[in-house]
């Protein structure tokens, strides 16, 4: 949860780097896993805030706990997300030798006007030269995020941004569309320096024209908001969007495992108190009802470009789901938003964009 700066548009849980809480707090995460009832595993995934903050030792001694807890395959994907800033070529080295194999950069932008409104702390080239100490590494993959509809972005911005992560080959890409907070910081920098956001309509042509792109250069669209390589899609988040179990350690973590939900405690000091005094992290259970797990099936399967198998789902959750809700969704074929053939149906490219809508059938 610890980072160096608070960029202006995160909602995320973090806050700023204090080394003792950190200490103490990686020592709470070990004591959590390891409480953990075990059971196979093949992905790791460390997320923030800013885990490159951490000192390998510090990652070595967390996938150790998760090794000596679960019985992790041995070529399970271990995911690292890093901030270029915090990116060296020494470091990188120091969390691929304790175990990282993925490492996932927070970029969002190659140019330098759009990385200072959000409050990024690194800078174009310093993104491009950490992207590029991780290749030379030899990381299994090399993924960075981007981000679009950013104030006074334009199409002309945004395609140099894509033809500069296009040139630097990473083997997989993810791009989200900025979403402001009711109370994000860069709302009141947007309305005191009077910037704007692009047209709806400029966003969307900006979408679909960095995944032309980016498909023609050989990263192939495989979800919303992610594209990859041939072998190179997040094992660990299809598993969210194929409706995996998972535990999640730390403060503000959720995990989902046999049909039963909980997250932890947001709070970092919080977090440590409780369990280094013995007690449970979580504070939130809920029991997932059959008809919350064929919702959220659909929801998060639909995202996925492979769509949604009807034999397979109907094996998992005991309905067709087309029998269900096709009559609802025939309009969307239609109209070209939903596909539907050879038992699986899902959104079309245009339909991504309208998401939302499609989803609505399934409340």
């Amino acid at each position: 949860p610890f980072c160096q700066a608070i960029c202006s548009y995160c909602n995320f849980n973090r806050g700023l780097l204090d080394d003792d809480l950190k200490r103490r707090y990686v020592s709470a995460l070990d004591t959590e896993i390891r409480r953990a009832p075990g059971g196979r595993a093949d992905t790791i995934f460390f997320g923030g805030g800013t885990p490159s903050l951490l000192d390998a030792e510090e990652v070595a001694r967390l996938i150790g706990a998760c090794r000596e807890t679960f019985d992790v395959a041995a070529d399970a994907e271990v995911t690292l997300e890093t901030n270029p800033e915090t990116a060296t070529a020494e470091r990188l080295a120091a969390f691929r030798d304790a175990g990282v194999n993925r490492v996932s950069f927070g970029v969002q932008s190659f140019d330098d006007d759009e990385l200072k409104r959000l409050g990024r702390i690194h800078s174009s080239a310093r993104a491009i030269e950490a992207i590029g100490a991780a290749q030379s590494l030899g990381f299994a993959s090399v993924s960075f995020d981007l981000m679009l509809w950013l104030p006074q972005q334009s199409r002309e911005t945004w395609r140099r941004t894509v033809d500069q992560a296009v040139a630097l080959r990473p083997d997989h890409l993810s791009l989200y569309l900025l979403e402001l907070y009711p109370n994000a910081p860069l709302k009141e920098d947007m309305a005191r320096a009077g910037w704007s956001m692009a047209p709806d309509d400029d966003a969307a042509e900006m979408y679909l024209e960095g995944l032309d792109v980016l498909e023609q250069h050989g990263l192939l669209q495989y979800e919303i908001s992610n594209v990859a390589r041939p072998g190179h899609r997040a094992r660990h988040n299809v598993k969210y969007w194929q409706g995996g179990g998972w535990y999640g350690f730390g403060c503000g973590a959720h995990s989902t495992v046999a049909g039963e939900r909980w997250k932890n405690v947001a709070a970092t000091e919080d977090y440590v108190t409780r369990v280094i005094a013995g007690a449970a992290p979580a504070i939130e259970r809920q029991h997932l009802t059959r008809q919350t797990q064929v919702e959220e099936a659909l929801f998060m399967g639909l995202r996925l470009t492979d769509g949604v198998d009807r034999a397979g789902f109907a094996a998992r959750y005991g309905l067709d789901p087309w029998d269900r809700y096709g009559d609802a969704l025939a309009p969307f074929v239609e109209g070209r938003q939903v596909w539907h053939r050879h038992g699986k149906f899902g959104l079309t490219r245009e339909g991504m964009l309208v998401a939302n809508s499609v989803l609505q059938v399934f409340v």
